[in-house]
């Protein structure tokens, strides 16, 4: 797969659309997900937090932390595995099946170059900005819910968001978003090139596309936490 590309040109325009494909084709979902996310997690850490000795803008920090370092790398990029790496799968599947991509071998294309690669630069490129994105809008979701629910001022949370902020929290979670995305588009296009059968075979292979990736990204997760923090 990782060999130079034979037309640039060619090349720059798949790795363009699939670009597009996975960044914009998941984009809605991720901000829905997100803007709920922060939104029950601020609701959910107040709840918890009922001792009065500590302070309302705690609510907010731990919000902030929490979305950063777990929420928003983790269980977006478990969704992205479901739809982006569902979608790779399921295409490579159907033009494996359907001889496409003999096809494309029989003219001396190297096929693994051609359409895996960009798929796994596309995904390295759009999901951690779609993290970034994810952070974003559940920061922003974890405010306007606090402050629709009573529970804190907007005013209150903000100054929670300034304090106590490590800023190692930021490049982890880079960290785990370009691993995720790894694990995302390769396993999701491994399972999709190498299928074999039928419609049939298509789907399964996009099932345990989505399950091995699910599974790998737990334990990533928790290989990247036990030795970067």
């Amino acid at each position: 797969m990782f060999t130079r590309p034979e037309n640039f040109k060619m090349y720059w325009k798949e790795f363009m659309h699939q670009s597009a494909e996975i960044g914009i084709g998941s984009l809605p979902i991720v901000a829905i997900i997100s803007v709920f996310l922060g939104a029950v997690t601020t609701v959910q850490t107040a709840y918890q937090l009922v001792s009065p000795l500590i302070p309302k803008s705690t609510i907010s920090q731990i919000t902030r932390d929490t979305i950063i370092l777990e929420l928003s790398p983790t269980l977006v990029c478990i969704v992205l595995a479901g739809v982006v790496g569902s979608k790779i799968a399921s295409e490579l599947g159907n033009m494996r099946v359907s001889e496409q991509i003999d096809a494309l071998e029989i003219m001396g294309i190297n096929t693994r170059n051609y359409l895996v690669f960009p798929k796994v630069l596309g995904a390295l490129l759009v999901i951690p900005a779609l993290i970034i994105i994810s952070m974003t809008l559940a920061i922003w979701g974890g405010r306007v819910g606090g402050s629709l629910s009573g529970i804190l001022s907007n005013e209150t949370y903000d100054i929670g968001l300034r304090q106590s902020l490590n800023l190692k929290n930021i490049p982890f979670a880079m960290a785990k978003a370009y691993t995720f995305a790894f694990i995302i588009s390769t396993i999701g296009a491994y399972y999709g090139y190498y299928v074999k059968g039928g419609s049939f075979e298509i789907g399964r292979a996009s099932t345990t596309a989505v399950i091995v990736s699910c599974i790998l990204i737990l334990l990533a997760d928790y290989l990247l936490a036990a030795l970067l923090l």
